[in-house]
């Protein structure tokens, strides 16, 4: 509790606020120079001849440098260094800011302890040889102590806020760098590496140790709002807003009352890293500026209450505005007695409070404003039941056509969650009109809804659905256009950077393999009979399909549909392009979608139990003295091993466990019963489960077939063992095709078996251009015909 004034005393009811607080923005530049750091060094890493050659020009623009102007530099460079620092540090005492340098002496010492150990652990036997010939030079220290040490104590102590400051600070480090290069004490990269080291030392202690907190209390809010001509008598602090920002109840001398929203400058980063995601993957119309200024968020607040004020919607007035210092600023606020819908029961929604609502939003449409957050929590009800929208920060002006459709979109589907899909569209159509609900049809998409909202969405599967269903119903007619929200899926960009580490596994092992060597000395024999076995596998896939499809399906085309998946692998994972493609075409061939996928979830379910039941017999017999010479190694054991511990944490880690369940029971629904129609005929029996184990044969024989066409020696039992092994983890992977990650299993699995790295190298590279990349043509001219002709 805090005084006002010393004659009217107001008593401000608050928690204490913290002396020392850390700071999101701290954080964030910590985290962005460390991604900074990481990048500098890959890309080092990976361009080296780019590096060097700079590093050459640059060396021998050092040369032409006087001798006496080196010196001069080394000398004034290596002394600024010092005495920049020490300047600022008695500047802040004299200022009584002496907590200041004692958090950069903090910094400083972590950056020299910290700059030795890394430096000592790179020169060392025992650090990577590619980091130290990019870091030491000829006599150069990977880290410069000195540097790392200055630079963290300037970042710690917020030296760059000072613009005088800052320039003596860099000019100093610049010729103290110049001074080490020409001396050769330092490399190029080792000095950018120093630099961004010096700096996430410096705040990654900022954050550490807090920052002293500068939010103005509550009797510097009090003390603003009597600038504004109220008169307070009693003060309060309140729930904080959705975005973290203070909030005050405040009494006046007349007897009515405020409510008082604080911006505080440290929070206009907070949800940073959530805004510049949503910004990255979202079209630009829809998407909202991650970093706003304090003066910004407080115009932009304000300039929406009025707004809204005029459009003569039911909202809080404004009735002032100041900023508090230079650190916060404040909205005061009408006070109005509400209770959120949110704590208003479901059953109490009746169609008059939902015609309201709409009423309220169309007051807002008319007008060009979209909302934006129109929720529970930004929908409230007064004494007399009448609406009130709050919340006017997340709002826009002058919106655009997509923001105010997907205003209604969000409406309608917050109402569905409470009363269900045909009220809320029934209360929307009567004030709205079937046209403008028909135009947020397309925008009905999770990714277009608040984030409280898409969690409610994600719990009922069928409501969205619903309420197209309701809107079709009004307005049969309606054209609608295709509204792409998002640049990219988050599962697009997994499969890209899993794409590119499967790339780079892929050319780092055909960088071991001669491939002059690899073509003179393979016996293309039993190259042969490896296409001969690939080929075959098609046959298998086609017989699998038929055996648990009850309608008879034609040899020749069903051929052609598992030619065509072998193209769709290309752009599909490898569990999930045969599954669709074969789907797709059953259900062109009029099956039932139902029965449809049942058929092709029979084959997968079946699949997998051969591939388990074959695995264990395959183990088992490589692992018996009689059948081979092969017995499985230590490495081998582990390895099972650590599949069967992964399976164990996938499903005894509830999250894990409700995503498998959720992706396999929609795949397996009705299975059973087709799996029994399937045993009640013989011929279709004898076509699923021959087609089944003919597959799996098929692939073993050919990989078999290119470890022997590089003078391979292993037994087609322990072949058998690494092929099922390493098509599981191919399958589990999110390239297209398992692309990286069977050729990595299938190489580790025939090195663990016993062959040499190169043969096994070869062998896997015959084996994936018989089965994955030659099948490609042959599957494009398949999939065209296919679909020329309906048939997918």
């Amino acid at each position: 509790m805090s005084g006002a004034r010393a004659d009217e005393v107001v008593f401000v009811v608050e928690p204490l606020l913290p002396q020392r607080l850390r700071r999101p923005s701290d954080l964030l530049r910590f985290l962005a120079t460390l991604v900074s750091l990481s990048a500098v060094v890959l890309l080092a890493l990976v361009a080296k001849q780019t590096l060097n050659g700079l590093e050459a020009d640059v060396t021998v623009g050092t040369r032409f440098l006087p001798e006496v102007l080196s010196r001069v530099a080394a000398f004034v460079g290596g002394a600024a260094v010092l005495a920049v620092p020490a300047a600022f540090a008695v500047e802040r005492v004299f200022h009584r800011d002496g907590l200041r340098v004692a958090e950069g002496l903090i910094a400083a010492i972590i950056g020299m302890v910290g700059s030795f150990l890394v430096g000592e652990w790179l020169v060392s036997p025992s650090g990577p040889d590619d980091l130290r010939q990019l870091l030491v030079g000829a006599g150069a220290e990977p880290l410069n102590t000195l540097l790392t040490s200055v630079i963290a104590y300037a970042t710690a102590v917020r030296i760059s806020r000072r613009p005088t400051w800052r320039a003596c600070m860099w000019l100093a480090v610049s010729l103290d760098l110049l001074a080490l290069y020409s001396g050769k004490q330092i490399t190029l990269p080792s000095a950018i590496v120093t630099i961004l080291t010096g700096m996430a030392i410096g705040y990654g202690t900022l954050y550490g140790v807090g920052s002293p907190n500068t939010r103005p209390p509550g009797n510097a809010v009090i003390a603003a709002l009597r600038k504004l001509s109220f008169s307070p008598v009693s003060a309060r602090r309140i729930d904080d807003d959705h975005q973290g920002s203070r909030r005050y109840a405040v009494g006046l001398k007349d007897g009515s009352s405020l409510d008082v929203t604080v911006l505080d400058r440290d929070r206009q980063v907070a949800g940073l890293p959530y805004r510049l995601w949503r910004r990255i993957r979202l079209n630009s119309e829809t998407r909202r500026r991650a970093i706003r200024s304090l003066r910004a968020e407080l115009e932009r607040e304000a300039l929406m209450a009025y707004a809204a004020q005029a459009a003569g919607a039911s909202t809080p007035r404004l009735l002032g505005t100041s900023e508090i210092g230079t650190e916060a600023a404040l909205l005061a606020y009408e006070h109005i007695e509400t209770r959120p819908l949110d704590d208003v029961p479901d059953d109490e929604i009746d169609d008059d409070l939902l015609a309201q609502i709409w009423e309220q939003v169309m007051l807002l449409q008319v007008q060009r404003l979209a909302h934006r957050r129109l929720i529970g929590d930004s929908i409230h009800l007064d004494r007399a039941g009448r609406v009130v929208l709050m919340d006017a920060r997340s709002g826009e002006i002058a919106a655009g056509d997509l923001l105010l459709r997907l205003d209604i979109a969000q409406l309608l589907t917050y109402l569905a969650i409470r009363v269900g899909a045909e009220r809320s569209v029934a209360a929307a159509a009567a004030i709205l009109g079937p046209d403008t609900l028909a135009g947020s049809l397309p925008l009905l998409q999770r990714i277009a809804l608040t984030r409280e909202t898409r969690s409610a969405v994600a719990k009922d599967k069928e409501l969205l659905p619903a309420i197209r269903e309701r809107i079709v119903a009004l307005k049969p007619q309606a054209e609608v256009e295709e509204v792409r929200l998002e640049r990219f899926k988050p599962r697009t960009l997994i499969t890209i950077i899993a794409s590119a580490f499967a790339a780079y596994i892929l050319f780092s092992q055909l960088s071991k393999v001669n491939l002059g060597q690899v073509v003179t000395t393979a016996n293309w024999s039993w190259a042969g009979v490896a296409l001969i076995a690939s080929g075959v596998s098609f046959v298998a896939a086609t017989l699998m399909i038929r055996g648990f499809v009850p309608a008879a399906l034609p040899f020749g085309r069903t051929l052609l549909v598992q030619f065509a998946s072998s193209f769709v692998k290309l752009v599909a994972p490898a569990a999930v392009g045969g599954v669709a493609i074969n789907t797709r075409y059953l259900q062109k061939r009029g099956v039932p979608p139902t029965l449809a996928l049942a058929s092709v979830g029979a084959s997968q379910l079946v699949g997998l139990v051969f591939h388990i039941a074959l695995l264990l017999l395959f183990a088992y017999v490589t692992g018996s003295n009689t059948a081979t010479s092969f017995t499985p190694s230590r490495t081998l054991v582990l390895v099972m091993l650590g599949v069967c511990v992964l399976v164990v944490v996938v499903l005894g880690v509830p999250p894990l466990r409700r995503i498998i369940t959720k992706r396999t029971r929609s795949l397996f629904t009705n299975v059973l019963p087709r799996l029994l129609d399937v045993l009640q005929s013989p011929r279709k029996m004898l076509e699923g489960f021959g087609g089944t184990l003919l597959l799996t044969i098929a692939f073993v024989t050919c990989l078999d077939a290119c470890v022997l066409a590089f003078g391979g020696d292993m037994s087609f039992t322990a072949v058998a063992v690494v092929f099922l092994a390493a098509n599981a983890i191919g399958s589990a992977a999110p390239t297209p095709g398992g692309l990286g990650a069977v050729e990595a299993a299938l190489i580790g699995g025939l090195t663990v078996a016993g062959l040499p790295a190169e043969l096994a190298t070869s062998a896997v590279l015959l084996y994936r251009l018989l089965t994955f990349w030659l099948p490609v043509l042959p599957g494009w001219a398949s999939f065209t015909y296919l679909q020329r002709h309906e048939a997918l």
